[in-house]
């Protein structure tokens, strides 16, 4: 391709196996600094800032200094949107790494993907939404909106449309989730979701990573609240 965007420069920024590792442990939407994420990455505190340079002057990775630490997240929800869809893509292509223990199950049932819910119950949510007809497709490229009956049944659950509606970041928008290898729901009604499960006390986000445990109250409530008929089976 020798005309339009770059892809390939990108790619190289991705596909090194340590940037990859600090991506991913930024994909918790957490800001972490240079040692925590070397610890992430397997590598020294002196690899890790070359890695970071790159990532940041690529524009894939934003910092911040605050007294004397300087810390690394995500560039904005179009990088997280990209990693995931490329793990996904890994995943239904068998490239995956192994990792066993406890932690697995845990990931795959509920984890966070930025600023949004991810797992099983994130794909349950998206599954249950669209069979009710609350989101609608609103152009060839699969942009994704609420209908009126979805506006409704989001202004009930507390979540203020009108503020998400005034920002730029777009409402709505399906993530393809690489443990489901399915879709779930991202944009600024993801994020909104989220925070609304966390400040009702359904789900808690872990200390450290992306995991996200669900009560036995919070697991009933969304299952209550966004039921589907006949799940599909991963």
């Amino acid at each position: 391709m020798k005309d339009g965007p770059d892809i390939a420069r990108i790619g190289s920024l991705i596909g090194d196996p340590a940037r990859a590792n600090i991506l991913g442990a930024l994909l918790s939407g957490k800001a972490l600094t240079a040692t925590e994420l070397a610890g992430e990455a397997g590598i020294t505190g002196q690899t890790a800032s070359s890695h970071l340079k790159k990532l940041v002057e690529g524009g894939l990775l934003a910092q911040a200094k605050q007294g004397r630490h300087r810390y690394y997240q995500l560039a904005g929800p179009e990088v997280a949107s990209v990693l995931e869809a490329v793990m996904g893509l890994a995943a239904r292509k068998g490239h995956l790494r192994v990792r066993t223990g406890p932690r697995d199950p845990a990931m795959r049932a509920a984890r966070v993907c930025y600023d949004h819910l991810a797992g099983d119950m994130a794909v349950r949510i998206f599954d249950s939404m669209q069979a009710r007809g609350f989101l609608q497709v609103t152009n060839d490229k699969g942009g994704l909106g609420l209908t009126d009956r979805g506006e409704t049944f989001i202004c009930d659950a507390g979540i203020n449309l009108a503020t998400l509606k005034s920002t730029r970041r777009p409402l709505c928008r399906a993530c393809l989730d690489w443990s489901e290898r399915r879709s779930h729901l991202a944009g600024s009604l993801g994020a909104a979701l989220l925070d609304r499960f966390q400040h009702n006390g359904w789900v808690r986000r872990a200390k450290s990573g992306r995991t996200v445990h669900i009560s036995p109250k919070g697991d009933a409530e969304l299952r209550k609240l966004f039921p589907v008929e006949n799940p599909v089976q991963s």
